[in-house]
């Protein structure tokens, strides 16, 4: 008789600990139960655990140098741009200004915004507005995805204010808004306006958002990464405007009219006029201003801070604000990381771990391609492609020899407002990103900083990241075994390639141009596959919320053949599977306060760390041999029930 119904996730509830549970019924908790017991969520952290140390870790290290070149104790290191990163970094620390300013930088945009004297008026006027404000709808340059060596202009809708647009679905959603009234009218009368006329905004504001709410993209329907590809013609694009003038909105931002346009969100497109029009501009002034002054709140003093607080309270959990210094080095992080993460890759990653590394990911490209030619669903033409773009990969690893030349061009002013430089940057950003649609794509371009605890794949580079950051215990060490480096760094490195075959990275081929070059019985199995993928983890509770198999699918591809390339890699170079396995739950070690759980789910494309343990160890049949786990434990599956894609 079976101890228990077969259980996707193992037995228990991974949000409690459970010190006399066995791996054989619940790999996660087996081994992080005595951490999660003792584990403690700092005040102002949303959770704690191995990521969040290394975060940690990384921040306070960062923090403790910045401090330093801020001051004087050290003298600023021979890296193009860094002083801008430090200035800044003084200039967001220096809260004596910022209290005696108070309002005061703000008030000029602010006074704007309200003045604006009607929809003539915006329309007029909306290409000065774009670089002050928020607009119901924002334009961006990025590689074409059917010609990777060209950019091209994509269209995309406003964000909701709430999480995501299932968060107003929630029962908890007219308690969000209702704090998110509060704190905004609060910060519009600090700003100088009237408690009445804030108020009337806010109320206009919100039932603008409450509509878009209704026809902008959810999390899932973003994760589906190939829908965001729709190109039509500039004139069929500037057609769908009745009311506002695109064209000559485009011929002053741009530098030149395409021919042709992404449209990111063609449901939004669609409705397009209902939003931007004359009936709905005082609907969409009140939503400006809310953007405004809540995005605003966190440049300006303490006190506005404070107020800002609350919201940001009520959808993570977390009890405290930063402290000033965390504050202002995440503002300077933020805008020169880049920079920042040379500066950490030169002075704190080592040539051994590089050189470790990146032959470990070279065993599993080598890995991967023997499970590719021995694959038994793939046809042979289906899989020399896929060989083809698995050896095309090109490996980002540390931190870049260069520096984007963005950073050249940004510029911090210490006579100015913390605001007033955060706003110049940011128009410098947007012009810059404009700027790039008459050149040609630049591959060599990092898509995340050496100083950031991460990696990423990206399809339309074919390339994989692999920021100094992340290069440190448990995921990675020197001292550590290979089979523990195996289960940490081995797969997150093996998680990385297998996006270039998940549901998305499929898509791409070797040169990142979003191809088919499956048949279409393969491309059928793979469908199929895949199905099983979003089947088991769909539903998943976990804490107050439920997992949605179909958001997260591509992360828990690639979780399942990144855990299973460590394993086959790992068993090249005999190491201990117990350790691989241990080191691996170790990984995903976490405590999450129950709003951040809800919000994360709501809008993350990755399941919750402690979810990305046991499924995946439940599909290799590995895992049942090392611990020699049986039909009647809580962490059997039924060998037809365990999916295998890569």
């Amino acid at each position: 008789m079976k101890k228990y119904f077969e259980v996707r996730g193992g037995v228990g509830d991974l949000t409690k600990a459970d010190e006399h549970i066995r791996v054989q019924d619940n790999l996660y908790l087996a081994v992080n139960s005595k951490w999660q017991k003792q584990a403690v969520i700092p005040a102002d952290r949303t959770e704690t655990g191995t990521n969040a140390k290394i975060d940690i870790k990384l921040e306070k290290l960062m923090i403790q140098d910045f401090d330093n070149f801020a001051t004087g104790k050290k003298e600023l290191p021979e890296v193009k741009n860094f002083e801008k990163a430090v200035k800044l970094y003084k200039l967001a620390l220096d809260f004596d200004k910022r209290n005696k300013e108070a309002a005061q930088p703000i008030q000029e945009d602010l006074n704007k915004l309200e003045k604006i004297a009607g929809f003539i008026d915006f329309n007029k006027n909306a290409h000065n507005f774009y670089f002050k404000y928020s607009l119901p709808f924002s334009f961006e340059v990025d590689a074409d995805m059917k010609n990777t060596d060209d950019n091209v202009l994509y269209f995309s809708g406003p964000g909701t204010l709430l999480p995501d647009t299932t968060s107003y679905l929630d029962s908890d959603a007219d308690k969000l808004l209702g704090i998110l009234k509060t704190q905004t009218i609060k910060l519009l009368t600090m700003a100088g306006m009237s408690g009445e006329e804030a108020t009337h905004e806010v109320e206009l504001g919100l039932k603008y958002d409450a509509r878009l709410a209704k026809v902008v993209k959810s999390t899932e329907e973003w994760s589906d990464y190939p829908k965001m590809y729709n190109p039509i013609a500039i004139e069929d694009f500037l057609a769908k405007f009745k009311s506002f003038d695109m064209q000559r909105f485009l011929k002053q931002v741009l530098p030149e009219l395409p021919e042709k346009i992404i449209i990111t969100e063609p449901r939004y497109l669609d409705h397009i006029d209902e939003f931007v029009n004359e009936d709905s501009f005082e609907e969409m002034k009140g939503w400006m201003l809310i953007k405004l002054i809540n995005s605003a709140a966190n440049l300006l003093s303490q006190d506005f801070r404070t107020v800002a607080f609350s919201y940001r309270q009520a959808i993570t959990g977390a009890n405290e604000l930063p402290n000033a210094q965390k504050h202002a080095y995440r503002l300077a992080d933020g805008v020169f990381d880049e920079v920042d993460g040379i500066y950490y890759g030169k002075t704190y990653f080592g040539k051994a771990a590089k050189e470790d590394v990146t032959n470990m990911i070279h065993t599993m490209i080598n890995v991967y391609e023997n499970r590719i030619k021995n694959n038994t669903w793939l046809s042979e033409s289906t899989k020399k492609k896929a060989i083809i773009k698995l050896n095309s990969l090109v490996l980002k690893i540390g931190y870049p020899e260069k520096q984007e030349k963005i950073y050249d061009l940004l510029q911090v002013y210490l006579d100015k407002s913390l605001y007033e430089n955060m706003s110049l940057i940011s128009e410098t950003e947007i012009k810059y990103n404009f700027a790039k649609l008459t050149s040609k794509v630049d591959r060599s371009v990092w898509l995340m900083p050496a100083n950031m605890n991460n990696a990423c794949y990206d399809p339309q580079r074919n390339d994989i990241t692999f920021p100094a950051g992340i290069l440190q215990a448990p995921f990675y060490s020197l001292k550590q075994t290979r089979a523990e480096n195996y289960g940490g760094i081995g797969a997150t490195i093996a998680h990385e390639i297998s996006h270039a075959f998940d549901n998305n990275g499929a898509q791409f081929d070797e040169k990142g141009n979003m191809n088919n070059w499956w048949s279409k019985e393969d491309f059928n199995e793979f469908e199929k596959r895949t199905q099983k993928a979003i089947d088991i983890y769909d539903g998943l509770q976990y804490g107050p919320s439920k997992l949605n198999g179909k958001q997260i699918v591509a992360e828990n591809i690639a979780d399942l053949g990144g855990l299973t390339c460590a394993i086959q890699s790992c068993k090249i170079e005999k190491g201990d599977l117990s350790q691989l396995f241990e080191n691996y739950a170790k990984s995903w070690a976490q405590i999450q306060r129950p709003e951040a759980i809800k919000t994360e789910i709501a809008v993350d494309v990755h399941a919750p760390q402690p979810t990305r343990v046991n499924i995946p160890a439940q599909c290799q049949d590995e895992f049942y041999e090392v611990f020699n786990v049986k039909e009647t434990d809580g962490m059997w599956l039924e060998p037809d029930k365990r999916v295998t894609i890569w």
